[in-house]
């Protein structure tokens, strides 16, 4: 790299998370911009993904299509061993180069969020009713919601209401 300032821009799909055996994300469709800054002897690489990343879903485990849209930023410098515990990533100077891929596949994952389920009414209805069969603690209100079935928990005594009226009037 010669140049200041370079761009890359890589398409990401299912190949590329098959062949980084990536654990959560099991296909997708993303595209990558990086684009590389020469900073002093350090490289800053800005990273703008966007696509759809797909999942199983938390609730039924039929595969889910995540949108992703994230913009991340990567400080690498050379030095005499692998590093990326610190701020900085670190590159051995004998290599000269850094493989991105599981950069990319990191920031992606980090961008999706913690509850990765269908839309209401589009979960597997047949592994909703084996979920139902087995529940045995309350309802959760996400699976009430999924079903489209107003549970007992959703009504509200009407002694607490008298009570929220007490609370309002203070």
């Amino acid at each position: 790299m010669m140049q200041d300032a370079c761009s890359y821009e890589y398409n990401l799909d299912d190949t590329f998370f098959q062949s980084i055996d990536a654990p959560d994300i099991r296909k997708g469709k993303l595209h990558a911009n990086v684009n590389i800054r020469k900073l002093a002897g350090n490289f800053i690489l800005d990273f703008h993904i966007v696509g759809t990343a797909v999942v199983p879903c938390d609730r039924c485990l039929d595969d889910v299509g995540i949108a992703v849209d994230t913009i991340n930023t990567l400080k690498v410098k050379f030095g005499t061993c692998f590093s990326d515990e610190e701020e900085w990533v670190i590159v051995p100077e004998e290599e000269g180069y850094i493989d991105l891929s599981w950069f990319l596949y990191e920031f992606i994952e980090l961008s999706l969020p913690m509850q990765r389920v269908h839309e209401s009414g589009e979960c597997n209805q047949e592994m909703m009713t084996v979920l139902h069969q087995h529940l045995c603690v309350e309802e959760d209100e996400s699976l009430a919601s999924d079903s489209g079935q107003v549970s007992e928990f959703d009504t509200i005594d009407p002694r607490w209401n008298g009570l929220k009226k007490i609370l309002d009037n203070n």
